[in-house]
């Protein structure tokens, strides 16, 4: 079950610390492309957020679903920019710290996705975005059809602009986000895959 906002903040330590587990643990033994389907299982450490948190009046929900022998998770909902709001998503805390092998770092992420048409992002947060509106992003339009997405870290840019560049094992955060216009959000992604 995807926890919402009300969860308490002991779960979602709890999630956030489970899920880093997973990522370094399993990047640590297999020192190759770290792919994260969907599942019943992994889709605990996954947060439904919406701008309600700070006025808003954005309105969501995350599902997961399963056709043809695969699991995905579903955003959708109705994206509203009016009392300064304009978001919806899904996020995780993530670490890389301990997937350098040989000199590499993970250099992308890979979405196989779908969706309505609209165009979406991916929020990444590191140890050095401090503030709510700091944060690096990507953009990606969902198709009708499954599709895989790539997204190098190189062409992610910075909200707040000053120079900094993506590093893997500064990022604490990943999120699939509906954001910045009145629309009607759905997406949904079987599978990320990070790549080195």
């Amino acid at each position: 079950m995807i926890k919402n906002r009300s969860a308490t903040m002991s779960n979602i330590r709890t999630m956030v610390i489970a899920l880093v587990f997973i990522f370094t643990t399993y990047a640590h033994a297999k020192p190759q492309d770290l792919h994260f389907p969907f599942s019943p299982q992994s889709s605990d450490y996954w947060q439904y957020i919406s701008d309600r948190t700070m006025g808003g009046v954005s309105n969501g929900k995350v599902t997961l679903g399963r056709e043809n022998e695969v699991n995905f998770i579903r955003l959708t909902g109705q994206v509203s920019t009016q009392k300064n709001g304009g978001f919806i998503q899904l996020r995780a805390g993530i670490s890389f710290a301990n997937t350098q092998t040989q000199g590499q770092s993970i250099s992308g992420a890979k979405l196989t996705a779908r969706g309505n048409g609209e165009v979406y992002h991916v929020f990444i947060r590191t140890k050095d975005t401090r503030s709510y509106s700091d944060y690096y992003y990507a953009t990606f339009i969902a198709s009708k059809d499954w599709q895989i997405i790539d997204l190098p870290f190189k062409d992610f840019k910075r909200s707040r602009s000053n120079g900094s560049k993506l590093l893997a094992q500064d990022i604490t955060r990943f999120a699939i986000v509906g954001y910045g216009r009145d629309f009607e959000a759905d997406v949904s992604v079987s599978n990320i895959t990070f790549y080195y």
